[in-house]
């Protein structure tokens, strides 16, 4: 076990939630929403982060083309 606030192998959740509060939560006024619609919009926000969004570092594709170009994707 990692000594508290040493924790590597947290990193890419970290990571990912350090983005999802960004440029999700912190840019928006959340009182007006219920908590479905709060629901609704973090699993479209996490849809979108797995599936469409576009990274240099494998070539400029988004995750689910890149796998499917490595025989991965069903």
């Amino acid at each position: 076990m990692s000594r508290k606030g040493c924790s590597p192998h947290n990193a890419a959740c970290e990571g990912f939630f350090g983005r999802l509060k960004t440029k999700l939560f912190y840019s928006r006024d959340w009182r007006a929403t219920s908590i479905e619609q709060f629901i609704e919009v973090v699993n479209a926000y996490i849809r979108w982060y797995n599936a469409k969004r576009i990274k240099l570092s494998p070539g400029a594709l988004s995750p689910l083309e890149y796998r499917e170009n490595l025989g991965l994707a069903a």
